[in-house]
């Protein structure tokens, strides 16, 4: 059956799409829930009509989506903590209104109802899901889920590193301070010598007179 959907719905599209559904699905929900009506020649023509004026409007929003997508796709080190068991199992599972927080956490403001987790996320580890932000604008996001029982540690591993890194760009610039500054000494130090091997010269002439 054809409905045209008056909603983004992620799991089958976007608003004024027409899409294919099973009846029941339509006639017991979208269509009560006014999310969809159903796709007849003259809903057809409406949305049609509808499209051609506002061309210009649906232009500008998906230039909205295709920037939101490239402020999604510049986030790193995307991480979701949850609580698991010793195992690693977690409790409950991963879903998209924990993504749309750690986006935010970022400083990136994504709508949970566009983010499509299509794995039932029940341990840690790296997983992918995906931002749906406009029919021609689909946005991966990758995303790291660790324990919370363990992010302390993981928070104190990875500042000990960032502090190990730093000593030891310090201590490099130090070892070719002192390197250039040895250079400098053993070349001055070359210079004052044939400078009185220069002034002994004279002298030692005089005397061979």
């Amino acid at each position: 059956m054809q409905i045209i959907l008056l909603e983004d719905i992620v799991t089958l599209g976007f608003k004024d799409e027409i899409v294919d559904v099973k009846p029941g699905y339509a006639r017991n929900y979208l269509i009560p829930q006014k999310l969809a009506v159903i796709a007849t020649e003259s809903a057809k023509k409406v949305l049609a009509e509808n499209l051609r004026q506002r061309a210009h409007k649906l232009e500008q929003i998906k230039g909205e989506a295709e920037a939101l997508g490239a402020k999604i796709a510049e986030v790193k080190d995307l991480v979701i903590s949850v609580k698991t068991s010793n195992k690693g199992i977690v409790y409950g599972s991963v879903s998209n209104i924990q993504v749309a927080e750690a986006l935010a956490a970022k400083g990136v403001e994504v709508d949970r109802k566009k983010i499509l987790v299509k794995d039932n996320i029940k341990e840690i580890g790296e997983f992918v899901c995906q931002a749906r932000l406009h029919r021609d604008v689909t946005v991966d996001i990758p995303f790291t889920v660790v324990s919370e029982n363990f992010a302390e540690e993981i928070a104190a591993a990875k500042a000990k590193a960032e502090e190990e890194a730093k000593a030891y760009k310090e201590a490099e610039k130090a070892r070719k301070a002192a390197q250039a500054a040895g250079e400098a000494t053993e070349e001055a130090t070359e210079e004052a010598t044939e400078e009185a091997k220069a002034e002994e010269a004279p002298a030692e002439e005089a005397k061979a007179e």
